[in-house]
């Protein structure tokens, strides 16, 4: 196996691991704070992560000085929409519908692509594939009938009404998420991953430290219970930094297709673990709409 086979391999490996573990934390970590302030979570979330980084990375505090304006923008920017708005969002989305399809909530931010690629062509000025609106609606009529079937929406009915409020806030995260994916394209192509998570991670952690300043949730310190804090440390050492220091490192050594069907085993993985640990299946309408809407995700990206 030459070199570029190696480090394609290796980049490939590095983003199924990422992947599988936001998987895991979507359906079975996350989901176990859900006692707290969704404000809160976030930020400890962050906290416990970018305080251990402090430990092993403080020289990356030097990075400032090589900061220009624009980089300062993108990185609040990423810290706005990927850390915060992003993070809130999905936490609030799975903490809605109580350990009822979990799955379904997670499989919704895969519409993030589509974001992405209409946030690029923007800001970016990168061109858009022709076959663009054909796939991206395919993902999202799929999305409508990975969330509800063949019912319309019952937004009388409590577990229904939940159901709908949690896919807003999926697919405001995936917004949010394809988002920060374009303002982190424009700071990578100056700094490296290294330097990228270490900020988001600051930056986010400064951001939420004024919201729960502001708003008192700092009150959420004294009802954390020792197995609260037992999750928080598991997800920031393995789901949280851990997974995207993994996911930047793959990302940078294989191409955006190989990228993407690489993180097919984030929906897989989620849907998996739902079956195990929460006993949830989709049903046979639920599980084609997942398939079709993946599918046209990766078209989006080929």
């Amino acid at each position: 196996m030459d070199i570029k086979s190696k480090t394609v391999l290796k980049g490939t490996i590095a983003i199924s691991i990422s992947a599988i573990l936001w998987g895991f934390d979507g359906v079975v970590l996350t989901p176990r704070l859900n006692n707290l302030d969704v404000g809160y979570v976030v930020f400890i979330l962050h906290l416990i992560p970018f305080a251990l980084m402090n430990l092993f990375l403080f020289k990356q505090y030097g990075q400032l000085k090589l900061f220009v304006r624009q980089d300062f923008i993108s990185m609040l920017l990423i810290a706005s929409f990927g850390g915060a708005l992003g993070t809130i969002s999905i936490v609030k989305a799975l903490f809605l519908v109580d350990f009822q399809q979990l799955s379904v909530v997670v499989l919704l931010q895969k519409l993030q692509p589509i974001f992405a690629i209409l946030l690029a062509a923007i800001l970016l000025k990168e061109k858009i594939r022709k076959n663009f609106a054909i796939w991206a609606s395919v993902a999202i009529i799929a999305s409508y009938f990975l969330t509800f079937g063949f019912n319309l929406p019952d937004i009388k009915s409590g577990s229904q009404s939940n159901v709908l409020y949690a896919s807003f806030f999926a697919i405001l995260a995936a917004f949010s998420f394809g988002s920060s994916t374009v303002f982190s394209k424009q700071f990578l192509l100056h700094h490296n991953f290294i330097t990228a998570t270490f900020f988001r991670y600051g930056f986010t952690t400064v951001l939420l430290l004024i919201y729960i300043v502001i708003f008192g949730k700092y009150m959420y310190f004294e009802q954390t219970t020792p197995t609260n804090w037992l999750f928080f440390i598991i997800i920031g050492l393995t789901t949280g930094s851990g997974a995207i220091f993994i996911y930047y490192y793959g990302l940078r050594r294989v191409k955006a297709i190989i990228a993407t069907i690489s993180e097919l085993l984030f929906p897989i993985s989620a849907i998996f673990f739902d079956y195990v640990v929460n006993g949830s299946v989709l049903s046979p309408v639920q599980l084609v709409s997942a398939a079709v809407m993946v599918f046209a995700i990766i078209k989006l990206n080929s």
